[in-house]
């Protein structure tokens, strides 16, 4: 091989959401957005807030750190845009934590919305003093090194889904789902029709329903074989 390989690879320029794209789905529930994109698109199911008042609609910019090290974090931190969301890859280690409070409080300077790590992050309690929303898979006091190698920018696999920079991210208490840049438009016209939807099982919900209709004429019909 000639030569050591780079320390940062580094992507700063891509294409992202429009401001009225990300308001277009700010604040709506993780489970609408899933139910549009065919049921998919939300990351590992322990990828979860530190704190339940942690919702963000935001742009990624991606950071692929791999096992035991955070460089990839402080570089994003340093060419992340205010609004982002920094969704920080480290192929699920579960050693270490990759970020504390202090990176957090950094994080908030700049104007950035969100943490999501597959990794780990440690100082609980400064996090919530910080007040900065972290999505992460687990909680251990463990320090990381900052050596590298690492991507920012790239193409990454989060919590079992791929993650581009420039996708969004939206996350609740239910977790973190990533929308495709090219499927946004799509998304938020279809919010309309899922609200009334939700709005009419509700209303029938509180007038007594207990069961699906179609559960009934599946039962009734030839798709069904009765035992007894």
């Amino acid at each position: 091989m000639l030569g050591d390989p780079p320390v940062v690879t580094l992507k700063r320029h891509f294409e992202r959401p429009s401001a009225a794209q990300v308001e277009a789905l700010d604040g709506v529930p993780t489970g609408f957005v899933v139910d549009l994109m065919m049921g998919q698109g939300a990351v590992d199911h322990r990828i979860k807030p530190l704190w339940p008042k942690s919702a963000f609609t935001a742009p990624v910019l991606t950071a692929d750190c791999g096992p035991r090290d955070n460089l990839g974090l402080l570089v994003a931190l340093e060419v992340a845009e205010p609004g982002d969301v920094i969704a920080l890859a480290t192929g699920g280690f579960e050693e270490t934590a990759v970020l504390g409070d202090h990176v957090a409080a950094m994080a908030k300077n700049k104007g950035i919305v969100a943490f999501v790590t597959d990794g780990l992050v440690r100082d609980v309690d400064g996090l919530i003093e910080v007040g900065f929303p972290v999505y992460c898979a687990g909680v251990s006091p463990n320090s990381p090194y900052k050596s590298g190698p690492c991507e920012v920018g790239t193409s990454v696999t989060l919590g079992g889904v791929a993650v581009r920079s420039g996708d969004l991210m939206v996350g609740d208490r239910d977790g973190v789902v990533v929308v495709p840049l090219e499927k946004i438009d799509e998304v938020a016209a279809g919010l309309a029709d899922i609200q009334a939807k939700e709005d009419d099982m509700g209303k029938l919900i509180e007038n007594g329903l207990s069961a699906p209709g179609f559960v009934k004429e599946l039962l009734a019909s030839d798709k069904t074989r009765h035992l007894d």
